[in-house]
């Protein structure tokens, strides 16, 4: 008795499971389509000008102070450094090269690795495998 009352109880557990396994049919789920959306012909919007003055509510600002938490302190030497500079003049990037630009000097080595003919030393030597 006590066997038949397990199967019984065994068999009415594993119902549900086998809700799931369904051989009906093989229906293949639907799938439902919607209407395209459509911008109703009423609804003008008109181009903003390419010059049209932005509103000055400093949004960037904002911004900025949410990404990096506001202006930074400055330490004593960046403070000092920025300050001693003094202005850059106007075009100092084109006269970079010009022979009056004060350079720091290298020393002679360097001078002479620069001026070093292109090829092979007298004791080093460039060998390409291959």
């Amino acid at each position: 008795m006590k066997t038949k009352s397990a199967l019984l109880a065994m068999a009415i557990a594993t119902l549900p499971l086998l809700s799931g396994c369904s051989s009906a049919g093989d229906e293949a789920p639907t799938v439902g389509r919607a209407a395209p959306l459509v911008v109703p012909p009423d609804f003008a919007l008109e181009p903003t000008a390419a010059t049209a003055i932005r509103p000055a509510d400093g949004g960037q600002e904002q911004v900025l102070d949410a990404l990096f938490g506001g202006i930074a302190p400055r330490s004593a030497a960046e403070r000092a450094i920025s300050t001693t500079s003094g202005n850059a003049e106007m075009g100092i990037r084109s006269s970079v090269g010009d022979p009056q630009t004060n350079t720091v000097n290298k020393g002679s080595i360097t001078r002479d690795i620069i001026a070093a003919p292109e090829g092979d030393g007298q004791t080093a030597q460039a060998v390409i495998p291959g």
